[in-house]
């Protein structure tokens, strides 16, 4: 399964563990969507369930973010230059013709999204957690 959850890409900080586990899920039914073999144009699925990982993925960088601010993150400029890579990759593909090709695309995206998450969570973020902590963010 690409997008499952475990105790590795927790934060230790509760809010940030919640949205990480919301972008989980969201990218969980982009892939249950992906992998019907059914014979239907899943086009009006497919693109739902993008623009909702689209809308909330901004959601997710701006709290971050302002989190990050907010304490004085020293490294928050890297930080938000990743964030603005992977919005722009998001909306490159989300403004794509992917009806002709749903399959293809789509899978593609899968892999980006389920690569990147897990990547940016496990290196980019854990570089703030300990940070985070020691200001009383849990």
């Amino acid at each position: 399964m690409l997008f499952k959850w475990k105790d590795g890409f927790s934060c230790n900080i509760e809010e940030i563990d919640q949205q990480h586990k919301k972008l989980f899920e969201i990218g969980s039914r982009l892939n249950s969507i992906v992998s019907l073999q059914d014979g239907y144009d899943h086009y009006d699925e497919i693109m739902e369930v993008l623009g909702e990982l689209k809308d909330y993925t901004v959601y997710h960088f701006d709290y971050e973010e302002a989190l990050l601010r907010k304490y004085g993150y020293e490294d928050l400029e890297v930080h938000e230059i990743e964030h603005k890579m992977f919005v722009e990759k998001l909306m490159k593909i989300y403004k794509k013709d992917i009806d002709g090709n749903q399959q293809k695309i789509t899978l593609d995206v899968l892999m980006f999204v389920a690569d990147w998450i897990a990547a940016h969570i496990l290196k980019t973020d854990m570089q703030y957690t300990g940070f985070l902590n020691t200001k009383g963010i849990h």
